[in-house]
């Protein structure tokens, strides 16, 4: 049970209809270098990595001042509030 090509094209007119041409045109284009700009960024850490011979870097998640300081009294309180 798949989807036949009548029902994309209703589906696609309908979407056509409620969001308009220009939108989706826009949607498109701002996706497509959303998405250009990502591989261009991955190939440029594959740069990086092959001519100084070391694996890129891994991001890694800092703490939070919040996490890393000790809970007073005086925000326990404000925080029951």
């Amino acid at each position: 049970m798949g989807i036949s090509i009548w029902q994309l094209l209703i589906i696609l007119l309908i979407v056509l209809l409620l969001f308009g041409a220009k939108k989706l045109r826009t949607l498109g284009s701002d996706l497509g270098g959303a998405v250009k700009g990502f591989k261009n960024a991955m190939n440029e850490d594959e740069k990086t990595a092959d001519t100084t011979g070391e694996e890129p870097p891994a991001v890694t998640r800092q703490p939070s001042d919040e996490t890393t300081k000790p809970r007073t009294e005086s925000s326990k309180e404000k925080d029951q509030t």
